[in-house]
């Protein structure tokens, strides 16, 4: 692929994300399937971001539920960087003009108590590494016009993310069913979406030893202290300003957000 069509790529997202306007997918650019090169483009934009002066925090995996990935079709997890400044306080308020094409979806997060440098990590290696679990609510919004991404686009656009909540229940995991925990969110007071831990990749445990020997395998090891988002429980929501939300994961609580003009 050449060194200009993926300047191109990371150029068009970029400037959509700072005009607020979405754009045409890049793959025409790049194609729907090198998903080595969609990492590359993303990471031009994480490098952006962090010269500007925003931190990263951890990361988020996405296209974890087969509701999801039918959605989209797309048939294989991805991630993204979560930053220090897309972070909404729990029951707190954001503008939907921040989030371009917002949807919500219930998540466990996991924050890490120890690195992970290896690239042949086993469950145990996780399990042994998170510190603890939070309710999350991830805002997942797109650059690409309408929605219309294949592997490739969503990647590039830093796995759809936008911005997260989390939940201030922490909890160790000897103390949750990570697979049978059920999940229940509400939209202005109406269940929309349900689901359970095992909708996600059959674990939240599994999502998470795929992204760590994933990242460690790119030379960029997940560390002490990161958060990670692990992947939706249920399907994904549109939100509109005015809409309130909350979700309830089973032994984690629950966890609100607001969403204004």
């Amino acid at each position: 692929m050449s060194k200009n069509n993926i300047e191109a790529a990371a150029k068009r997202l970029w400037d959509a994300s700072n005009q607020g306007v979405t754009c045409k997918p890049i793959r025409d650019l790049i194609g729907e399937t090198d998903v080595e090169t969609a990492y590359q483009v993303q990471e031009i934009n994480t490098t952006r971001r962090i010269a500007e002066g925003a931190r990263v925090i951890g990361s988020k995996i996405g296209l974890t539920t087969p509701v999801v990935q039918q959605r989209f079709g797309i048939a294989q997890p991805d991630f993204g960087m979560l930053w220090n400044d897309r972070e909404v306080w729990n029951n707190g308020e954001i503008s939907v003009k921040e989030i371009m094409q917002p949807k919500a979806e219930a998540e466990i997060a996991f924050v890490l108590g120890k690195d992970l440098n290896s690239t042949t990590l086993t469950s145990i290696d996780i399990i042994s590494a998170i510190e603890y679990a939070l309710a999350s609510i991830e805002i997942v919004g797109s650059r690409i016009e309408g929605w219309d991404i294949r592997i490739t686009d969503t990647i590039a656009d830093n796995a759809s993310a936008s911005h997260f909540v989390v939940g201030h229940r922490p909890v160790k995991l000897k103390n949750l069913d990570l697979i049978n925990c059920g999940m229940v969110m509400y939209k202005n007071g109406e269940k929309v979406s349900e689901g359970k831990g095992g909708e996600c990749l059959g674990s939240p445990i599994n999502a998470m030893l795929w992204l760590a020997n994933t990242m460690a395998g790119l030379g960029k090891p997940m560390r002490a202290g990161d958060v990670i988002l692990t992947g939706a429980l249920g399907p994904m929501i549109d939100v509109t300003a005015g809409d309130s939300f909350k979700a309830e994961i089973e032994g984690l609580g629950e966890v609100l957000v607001n969403f204004t003009n």
